[in-house]
């Protein structure tokens, strides 16, 4: 299989990528993402568990999944600063992400349904599959660093707030799904740049596309024609001459 068809390389990036931004996604409106405890001594109460995430709150009993209190305006007075860098992040996250989505699928579909053969007035235009899949590949990169960096800062940020309020927060789910998922941006840019690599001829500029040579006259095949055809052009008319005795 040539480099213009497409690999598989490039679909399982496709999924990749899918998946990724899914569980952003899902990361980003689960309600998991720290827990606080709150004892009591009292016998005849029961400890509480709140379950914050970013954008609500739930109050609930301890070994209980149903929420006493549900507070849904929690986004607004969020106080945890790194709950609202978690608020800004992930949702930018998930537009770049899905930005280098579509540009991975265009270059997916440039190279099934365009011509092996590059069109000479387009053949320098940044508009082809190996920019698509390298300016998607970095697009993956940056919303990986934007995503994993605040959901690593959480697990050390609970530990602070640990040490100042004592043992009574804990990272929670939602944390691991959005690392995981960054790290599958990244695994799908790398894909993207294995198949970029392999397939690029790398003397040429970076964007341009994967044709090793843009075809010239001495390429040029001209189209058969009937051997009546060839000869039509030149026909000569030869006058006969005659004696007569």
């Amino acid at each position: 299989m040539g480099c213009q068809e497409v690999h598989a390389v490039t679909l399982l990036a496709f999924v990749c990528g899918t998946a990724s931004i899914s569980g952003l996604f899902a990361a980003t409106l689960l309600p998991q993402w720290r827990q606080m405890r709150l004892y009591t001594y009292n016998r005849n109460e029961k400890n509480l568990t709140v379950s914050i995430g970013l954008w609500v709150k739930c109050t609930r009993q301890e070994w209980s999944r149903e929420c006493m209190m549900y507070d849904t305006e929690w986004y607004a007075s969020v106080d945890q600063l790194d709950i609202r860098v978690l608020q800004f992040a992930l949702p930018f996250s998930i537009l770049t992400a899905g930005s280098a989505l579509i540009l991975c699928l265009t270059g997916i579909c440039n190279t099934t349904f365009t011509s092996n053969v590059p069109n000479l007035k387009i053949a320098k235009c940044l508009i082809n599959s190996a920019g698509c899949h390298l300016v998607a590949g970095l697009l993956y990169i940056l919303a990986g660093v934007i995503s994993l960096t605040p959901s690593i800062w959480s697990i050390f940020y609970t530990n602070v707030l640990n040490r100042k309020y004592g043992s009574l927060f804990t990272y929670d789910i939602a944390v691991f799904v959005a690392i995981g998922s960054s790290g599958g941006m990244f695994l799908t840019a790398l894909l993207l740049f294995l198949w970029y690599c392999a397939c690029k001829s790398l003397p040429s500029p970076f964007w341009q596309p994967l044709y090793s040579h843009v075809p010239s006259m001495h390429s040029y095949v001209a189209p058969s024609y009937s051997a009546r055809s060839r000869m039509s052009a030149i026909e000569i008319d030869i006058p006969v001459v005659t004696h007569t005795t």
